[in-house]
């Protein structure tokens, strides 16, 4: 006989251990919601121009909204989109104000998450009375290798089911990448 018992756990073992199923960040973007354009979002781009080293976009309202004072596209919003070591980096530092604790309701069934901080200052960044203290959204994007074949122009293709992240992969790849604690509220 050439099968064992253990096969299907050693099959599993080698699932594990792909290379192609290690999970790593695709994008970072941090969003910095003002609600109205002119001086207050001049200097909300000044913070995340500082906290990312690159230069903010800005997000136009999609409709008018009277109670709010805000006409169709105007600028109410600046975000950046940050990858690499240094979307590493920053998620640390914004993880570090939430002590590395999220709800699960802060991942999507995609794999994604995101996370919310009230003051920018708890970043590192230093307190400018001139700039004043503005709060932002963090939104990281996970993917795994070959996502690309989605992605590109020529041959696109879908990815497959068991090579999609879910929420308990992205979940399981946060506590054991920043140590951090998911809690169910």
């Amino acid at each position: 006989r050439r099968f064992s018992l253990n096969c299907g756990t050693m099959a599993d073992a080698k699932k594990n251990a792909s290379p192609m199923k290690a999970i790593k960040i695709s994008k970072l973007v941090i969003n910095c919601c003002v609600g109205e354009s002119g001086d207050q979002l001049t200097r909300a781009t000044r913070v995340l121009e500082e906290l990312s080293g690159q230069k903010p976009v800005f997000s136009k309202a999609r409709l008018t909204v009277r109670t709010f004072s805000i006409r169709r596209n105007e600028k109410i919003a600046c975000h950046v989109t940050v990858r690499g070591k240094k979307a590493e980096k920053i998620l640390e530092k914004g993880l570090n104000v939430k002590e590395f604790e999220l709800k699960t309701k802060n991942f999507s069934e995609t794999g994604n998450f995101g996370f919310g901080i009230q003051e920018h200052i708890d970043l590192g960044i230093k307190y400018d009375p001139s700039i004043g203290i503005f709060g932002m959204d963090f939104f990281i994007v996970l993917e795994r290798p070959g996502f690309r074949v989605s992605r590109r122009k020529r041959f696109r293709s879908r990815i497959g089911l068991q090579h999609k992240i879910t929420k308990k992969d992205s979940i399981e790849w946060f506590k054991t990448k920043f140590g951090g604690t998911v809690v169910d509220h």
